[in-house]
């Protein structure tokens, strides 16, 4: 794996919950599901391979969004606790919760599933702490949720998702108010949709392969719902290789370009609605 640099990783923060960094805007990114720590005392229950587990990660969102003066990004593993789930359904109990897969070698004991619910309880805590603070100082504020999705599931070899329902560049919005964030929502889409990368435009599309059902944004609407608009941002996993884990970082240095090139765009819309 590697860091934001580039570098190799030399090892995982196992102890680390989030790095937060704070700016002057009132534009927030985060990263939530590219962590792949996990605490000491889940490692031996846990019944995947790293490799299994980094597959369903979304490694590289932190390095999308990292010339973002407002960053949340998260070093926790969603197999540890999924911070985009419910709070009753953050911790993986059951195949079906997990794309299939058996996360435990036996049932967890309640007294660890519960310790991982503490960092649920952390990090909404902290979230709403930091947007009230961006609230008090700009009046309203944007998160970019950025998150990415595997299009190559039936092996490295195989045939990839039909791009007719796989875009490259998801956008959910299904707990957003659309009729009140609608000029800022059409400012995201058409910054996105005129970015250029080796002669071409990337496939931007609103709620075609995910819908932004999750809790963050969710969460957002509910606690800001005049002040805040979360946009659930979908990068599909063609900036690597899903199965290997190997990022091609021309197209990652582009998604970082594209992410940056929204900002004062997104500034100025929210700075017409005061």
């Amino acid at each position: 794996m590697l860091d934001q640099t580039g570098e190799k990783r030399q090892h995982v923060d196992e102890d680390g919950w989030w790095t937060v960094h704070r700016g002057d805007i009132p534009i927030v990114g985060t990263a939530i599901h590219d962590g792949h720590g996990l605490r000491a005392d889940l490692r031996s229950l846990v019944a995947l391979s790293d490799d299994q587990r980094l597959r369903e990660e979304d490694p590289y969102t932190a390095y999308i969004i990292q010339d973002l003066a407002n960053r949340i990004i998260v070093h926790r593993s969603r197999f540890e606790v999924d911070l985009n789930r419910a709070r009753d359904g953050a911790v993986y109990v059951d195949p079906s919760q997990a794309w299939g897969l058996s996360v435990w070698r036996d049932a967890l004991p309640r007294g660890l599933h519960e310790r991982s619910l503490v960092l649920h309880d952390e990090y909404y805590r902290m979230l709403r702490s930091m947007l009230l603070s961006i609230e008090r100082r700009h009046g309203g504020f944007i998160v970019l949720d950025v998150h990415s999705y595997n299009h190559r599931r039936d092996g490295p070899d195989a045939t990839p998702s039909d791009p007719a329902g796989a875009p490259e560049i998801n956008i959910g919005t299904h707990s957003m108010d659309r009729s009140r964030w609608a000029d800022v929502l059409e400012t995201l889409l058409n910054a996105l949709r005129r970015f250029e990368f080796r002669g071409r435009r990337f496939d931007v599309r609103e709620n075609v392969a995910f819908q932004g059902r999750g809790e963050q944004t969710r969460f957002i609407h509910e606690h800001f719902p005049q002040t805040g608009c979360a946009i659930a941002i979908e990068f599909k996993k063609f900036f690597m290789d899903e199965w290997t884990g190997e990022p091609d970082f021309e197209v990652l240095e582009a998604l970082r370009a594209l992410t940056a090139s929204t900002v004062p765009g997104l500034v100025k819309a929210l700075d017409a609605r005061q």
